[in-house]
């Protein structure tokens, strides 16, 4: 059985869509204090990385808390008062810790996230990246990420009182103009 999680909010698009910048956007619209869970490895080599968590950092207020989990996201959910607000970005850098996991293991991380997220306290913004528009991956692991993403996408949907879909610099309310698609 599907519980609604009056506090959760998606955030999906593709690559440079926009999507994290909506994000925070709706998380300073609760006007509460912020606590930014970032999903993806710092590597000090990756130059390219590093300019990216620099340029996301430049935008983000300097009275948001930033918390890097990694793989770690559930149990930091569960931590967080009820008077804040988690951004966590990404789902798919959370997807991307997993995919050395077995599917059994992997379901039990999903199963642990999608219990923690029914269960905080605090107002929850997740971004999560679309992948596999079109393009087949030409890896396995590339294949395994896409599927893992979009099942676990779908399996989230249906708890979120929003969704919205970034796309070009537009969002899109998933609620207002869509139908779920039967199982």
């Amino acid at each position: 059985m599907v519980v609604v999680n009056p506090r959760l909010t998606l955030v999906m698009g593709p690559a440079r869509s926009g999507k994290s910048r909506w994000a925070e956007h709706l998380a300073a619209s609760f006007q509460a204090p912020v606590a930014y869970l970032a999903t993806g490895a710092n590597d000090p080599h990756d130059v390219v990385w590093q300019a990216r968590l620099l340029e996301h950092q430049r935008r983000r207020p300097s009275s948001w808390q930033t918390l890097e989990v990694g793989f770690d996201l559930a149990p930091h959910l569960l931590r967080l008062p009820p008077d804040h607000v988690a951004l966590v970005d990404s789902l798919g850098t959370w997807v991307a810790w997993g995919l050395d996991l077995g599917d059994s293991d992997w379901e039990g991380c999903c199963v642990a996230l999608v219990d923690s997220l029914q269960r905080s306290a605090a107002q929850l913004v997740l971004v999560s990246e679309q992948a596999g528009w079109g393009v087949v991956p030409p890896t396995a692991i590339g294949g395994l990420f896409r599927d893992r993403l979009g099942a676990l996408e779908q399996r989230l949907m249906p708890m979120a009182t929003a969704a919205w879909l970034v796309v070009a610099g537009r969002a899109i309310n998933l609620h207002s103009i869509s139908v779920a698609v039967p199982s």
